[in-house]
């Protein structure tokens, strides 16, 4: 691999402001890739939500894939200094520099290199809604009968192989009450007080973590009322919250989005109702598989420790999970992803070419 020539072509990448509210750019930047990868591969594409999607692959028909290799292009909004790539020393800022434009453009050169040549199907998943849940993407894909016998997905991991990650529950709390003037409370029923209530012993149950635990977590992402008056009693408000879940947890994993509705339930004050809007359980790959033993031989190859990690954040691998097809993740090195400071550590790029080549042409050892 040609570092510096790779690197000025990442850069290019990564000024694509490529956001769930740009579906112009979501093109742009899957439109790269795929021009990137350069002629003798079928791209079939895909679009749902507004958000394209591609699967590239040898020969003319869509065969049973024994090994994919999944990647996101899009990103989550910044600043526009962020779109405008910078090279400290080993470090390279931008946005999606870590998360995950660097790690999807390494294995869209893998493919190019050695797709046509092997003796098993590979195919390359490249997709633009990862960050907004990701069910127009890999889920639709596999909706329409995408398979694989195992999937390397190339979020950032410091060459670790990651073969656990967080379930995830994304909820509302809605809160009715009766509005009236401000000056006369026992008149009105105020639906803002019930919501905090409600939030409160919900985080009583779930405390913020004062540092990184294996355990259920609880984010308030949003409370608010239509009420605008000083001098009202607000008849209504809701609120957003994210669950991260281990499988650990009995009260959650599982169970259906009726019983998790009804577990929310127990939370709540009278007058305020929960409604789940997206349920996914925990992802796990089995680490005595053949392929992962292999990556373990790959990343070892090339200095690194074969560590295994488990993530408190969900990815597209979930969906492959819920098929009963094993995906880990398997990337790049950073830090700072989703925040100003985001960059990969250039250091990490060669080694992990070096290593998905190597599993690639032999990823079952």
């Amino acid at each position: 691999m040609d570092t510096e020539s790779f690197l000025a072509t990442a850069s290019e990448l990564l000024a694509v402001p490529s956001t769930a509210d740009r579906p112009g750019d979501l093109h742009r930047a899957l439109s790269f890739v795929t021009e990137f990868v350069g002629p003798g591969f079928t791209v079939e594409r895909f679009e749902s939500g507004d958000k394209p999607s591609a699967l590239l692959y040898p020969g003319p028909a869509r065969p049973r894939f024994q090994v994919i290799l999944n990647a996101h292009l899009d990103v989550v909004p910044a600043p526009a200094a962020q779109f405008r790539p910078r090279r400290e020393g080993d470090r390279l800022y931008a946005r999606g520099a870590q998360d995950m434009k660097v790690s999807a453009l390494v294995e869209a050169q893998v493919f190019r290199e050695l797709a046509a040549g092997l003796p098993y199907p590979l195919g390359l998943q490249l997709v633009t809604d990862e960050e907004v849940g990701g069910r127009d993407g890999t889920r639709h894909q596999i909706g329409l009968g995408v398979r694989a016998g195992f999937v390397v997905i190339g979020e950032h991991s410091g060459l670790r192989i990651v073969t656990d990650s967080k379930g995830m529950i994304t909820a509302t709390l809605r809160a009715a009450g009766r509005g009236a003037h401000s000056a006369y409370p026992w008149l009105g029923d105020n639906a803002l007080v019930k919501l905090n209530r409600t939030l409160a012993r919900l985080l009583a149950a779930y405390p913020v973590p004062a540092e990184e635990i294996w355990r259920t977590t609880v984010n308030v992402a949003r409370i608010e009322t239509p009420n605008q008056a000083y001098n009202q009693i607000p008849a209504s408000a809701e609120a957003l919250i994210d669950i991260r879940f281990p499988p650990e947890d009995a009260d959650l994993n599982g169970k259906s989005p009726a019983e998790i509705t009804a577990y929310l339930a127990s939370f709540c004050e009278p007058g305020v109702t929960p409604v789940v809007d997206h349920a996914d359980p925990p992802h796990h790959a089995s680490r005595d598989r053949p392929e992962i033993r292999a990556l373990q031989r790959a990343a070892a190859g090339q200095g690194y420790r074969p560590d295994f990690l488990r993530k408190h954040g969900a990815a597209d691998a979930r969906f492959y999970y819920q098929q009963g097809i094993d995906a880990v993740t398997f990337g790049v090195g950073g830090d700072g992803q989703h925040g100003p400071d985001e960059y990969v550590d250039t250091t990490t790029i060669a080694p992990y070419y070096r290593a998905l080549r190597d599993f690639i042409q032999a990823p079952t050892g």
